[in-house]
């Protein structure tokens, strides 16, 4: 798939799901997510990965019965999955009174990060799955990262999010305004590692877009954001 053709696809795809987004949850429920068509999942898992580690990865896809389940074996360490109720989710004290079915951001892992961070998106997409409902669901996954249930990974590590457009929080640490973007990244991240250490610099304009931004977690993880 092209990168106009990969653009086209979300883009249509991202416009279809928040048009009816509203009116799905209302028939089926709140906690459940109308599942993507599953090749075109694995597709856009997939994009979030540079073209060379895309024909080994694992890829994973969303069961809205039961989380996510693996859809291809890989053999290269890194892992892909397309984000609907993601980590971004659980940051900021803002209110989670509803699952969002207008989230779609597809996300990779190396192997460390896989052991560590991808974890989160999995039990909650689990949770969902559940019933949790979602007030509660953002309390536990809190209580999680407060608590060091989440641990660090176990070494210095990178996250690819190459995809051409995706659609998530903008500044979630404040409020859950969503926003549809073209902001293919990659965030590198290293245990215990702060702002400083790397010359981080908190920057949300297009003043700084090629240098590193510093996402703190409660986890005892540091990602820096480099956009491409």
């Amino acid at each position: 798939m092209t990168k106009v053709q990969t653009i086209a696809v979300i883009l249509a795809l991202i416009f279809s799901v928040t048009a009816v987004a509203h009116s799905q949850q209302t028939a089926r429920g709140a906690n459940k997510i109308e599942p993507l068509p599953r090749d075109l999942e694995i597709q856009l898992a997939l994009s979030a990965l540079p073209p060379h580690l895309r024909d080994n990865a694992t890829v994973y896809v969303l069961s809205p019965d039961m989380g996510f389940e693996v859809a291809r074996k890989g053999t290269n360490g890194f892992h892909a999955l397309v984000a609907r109720t993601g980590d971004d989710t659980f940051r900021g004290s803002w209110l989670f009174t509803r699952y969002r079915d207008d989230i779609l951001y597809p996300i990779s892992f190396d192997d460390a990060g896989a052991k560590a961070q991808m974890q989160v998106f999995f039990d909650a997409a689990e949770m969902q799955a559940n019933g949790s409902p979602p007030e509660e669901l953002k309390k536990i996954i809190q209580e999680r990262y407060r608590t060091h249930y989440y641990k660090a990974p176990e070494r210095a590590g990178v996250s690819y999010m190459l995809s051409p457009i995706l659609r998530t929080y903008v500044n979630p640490d404040v409020n859950d305004n969503v926003a549809t973007a073209n902001v293919p990244h990659v965030m590198h991240y290293a245990p215990n590692v702060s702002n400083e250490d790397v010359g981080g610099a908190l920057c949300h304009t297009s003043r700084c877009p090629r240098i590193l931004r510093a996402v703190c977690r409660g986890d005892g993880t540091s990602g820096h954001q480099q956009r491409i």
